[in-house]
């Protein structure tokens, strides 16, 4: 067998190997899709109230300031009620 038939038939047999581990992958996806999309509502809501908590010292030297912007606000509840409808298509 020739160095270059040895290598064809390596990439062959890791092409397999690769398929069948996507091929697993594939199938719990729909399994674990759920628990990732609850999860990344978990984030964006910590992020949402992280972001609507006001500190006491930035209140008293500067009322006009906020950890995040109305911009970033509207995107963090516009992602919010998007995955939540997600996740009620699953339930």
């Amino acid at each position: 067998m020739t160095d270059r038939q040895t290598l064809s038939l390596k990439q062959e047999q890791d092409t397999r190997i690769l398929q069948k581990v996507n091929r697993i992958h594939r199938d719990l996806f729909p399994e674990k899709y759920p628990g990732q999309v609850d999860h990344c509502l978990r984030l964006i809501m910590e992020r949402l109230q992280v972001g609507l908590e006001k500190p006491a010292d930035i209140v008293l030297s500067n009322p006009d300031t906020w950890p995040i912007d109305t911009e970033e606000i509207r995107n963090l509840a516009r992602a919010a009620h998007s995955l939540n409808e997600i996740r009620r298509n699953f339930s």
